[in-house]
């Protein structure tokens, strides 16, 4: 059955691997990127949960994240974002997410706040940290022109097929 070939590939008890960017520091402000492959919420949270046993990562001011898990039977994706106090930051995170046309993946973004403000140049490097470990881990076939066809035809990935959600 689909569910039996889900478990026997990836149990929601078994922990994904986690794959962690180069950290990006501008203006004593320091950025880093935190990436895992997960089909199941559960596993998203297993991968949160062990993230945050790292005292480093636990003690950021904040962890930005967002996920989207693609549903083969459905043809929809699972998908959410958390800010963690950094106003829009998980928003933003997904929709570069969805611009990538990503799937079955959890990015999280590490920020460590230096004492100087950055205004609207963290969202460029909280962008840049995640679009890195997206690209670094072969997530996207993003090219100049994928951009501009935005909407029109989305790239689907078809080298990794999941079974369930």
């Amino acid at each position: 059955s689909k569910l039996e070939f889900l478990h026997s590939k990836f149990t929601d008890e078994e922990l994904p691997p986690i794959y962690h960017g180069n950290p990006i520091t501008d203006r004593r402000s320091t950025f880093q990127a935190h990436l895992a492959p997960v089909v199941t919420p559960k596993q998203v949270k297993n991968v949160l949960a062990e993230l945050y046993k790292n005292k480093k990562i636990a003690s950021a001011t904040h962890n930005i994240y967002a996920y989207r898990i693609f549903c083969e039977d459905k043809q929809t994706f699972l998908q959410d974002c958390e800010d963690d106090g950094e106003t829009a930051a998980g928003g933003r995170l997904l929709h570069l997410m969805q611009i990538l046309n990503v799937r079955n993946v959890l990015v999280v973004v590490s920020r460590w706040y230096g004492g100087i403000l950055l205004g609207p140049d963290r969202f460029k490097h909280i962008n840049n940290c995640a679009r890195n470990i997206l690209v670094d881990q072969n997530y996207s076939n993003f090219s100049e022109n994928a951009s501009r066809q935005l909407g029109k035809n989305k790239r689907i990935r078809k080298d990794k097929k999941k079974t369930e959600c």
